[in-house]
């Protein structure tokens, strides 16, 4: 029997030229043709300096909650236009990392403690549904992929290389969300962990580990058991622990800004 695809695609406008044969049976078709990607301009490189500079000057807790980000002294510190510095301030705001305030210029975000349980409430929901799935459709390589990411990180704190380590530990949930096979709910756990990621940098204390590797180990032994319960429940664990690390009374210490940005 024959399926009909519903609703059925738009009708194509005749070509000129002649198609190209189709695949035999047996064969694979050939790969599609890549689509040539311009080459990065000088300016994306500063802007991504810039990025960069800031966003690891947080996960180093160098840059604390509430410190400014004067668009001069941005300007002054990369030699850059103000414009290409406000570009990047936006792209830093879009990703909640920093705060645009009007008339008052940029500073590190400050999340507060309602924002903060309400973020985590969040990703704790979403990885119990995502961890559901992923222990459903887990393969052999998918476990062996986790297993390399263990190793990796290990490798990480013995260098005590905190912002690898936090960009490990990120990588590890989103590894196992992308086991799932829901890019949705990936997509939205992504927006989460970065938010999350933030906080914890922002008000976790020095040398405390973003995620403890003992309990990320667990939860792939869980994984590769195919038990669902004990699995969701170690995620939901690991996530109130992290959690409870937080504090929100720290000061932020004196110090220049191009020291906070690791330029000084």
């Amino acid at each position: 029997m024959r399926h009909t695809t519903w609703p059925p695609p738009p009708a194509r406008p005749r070509r000129s030229t002649p198609r190209s044969p189709p695949a035999r049976k047996g064969r694979p078709a050939a790969p599609p043709v890549a689509i040539p990607v311009p080459a990065p301009t000088a300016a994306s490189d500063v802007e991504q300096r810039i990025y960069q500079a800031v966003f690891e000057g947080v996960m180093a807790h160098r840059l604390m909650p509430g410190t400014k980000l004067p668009e001069a002294a941005l300007c002054e510190l990369f030699g850059v236009s103000r414009s290409l510095v406000r570009k990047v301030l936006q792209t830093l705001a879009h990703d909640h990392i920093v705060e645009l305030r009007p008339n008052r210029g940029a500073i590190v975000a400050a999340p507060s403690p309602e924002e903060t349980r309400q973020i985590f409430d969040a990703r704790r929901a979403l990885e119990a549904a995502l961890m559901e799935l992923a222990v459903r459709h887990a393969t052999k390589a998918d476990l062996t992929a986790l297993r390399r990411q263990l190793d990796e990180e290990h490798e990480a704190m013995h260098r005590f290389d905190q912002p690898a380590w936090a960009r490990l530990a990120s990588s590890f949930h989103l590894r196992v969300a992308a086991l799932a096979r829901n890019p949705i709910l990936e997509r939205y756990l992504a927006e989460l962990i970065s938010r999350c990621s933030l906080i914890v940098a922002l008000y976790e204390a020095p040398g405390n580990a973003t995620c403890e590797h003992e309990e990320h180990a667990q939860i792939v032994d869980f994984i590769e058991q195919g038990d669902t319960k004990r699995a969701v429940a170690a995620m939901d664990d690991h996530l109130r622990t992290l959690e409870r690390h937080i504090s929100l009374d720290r000061n932020p210490p004196v110090k220049t800004l191009a020291h906070m940005l690791g330029l000084g």
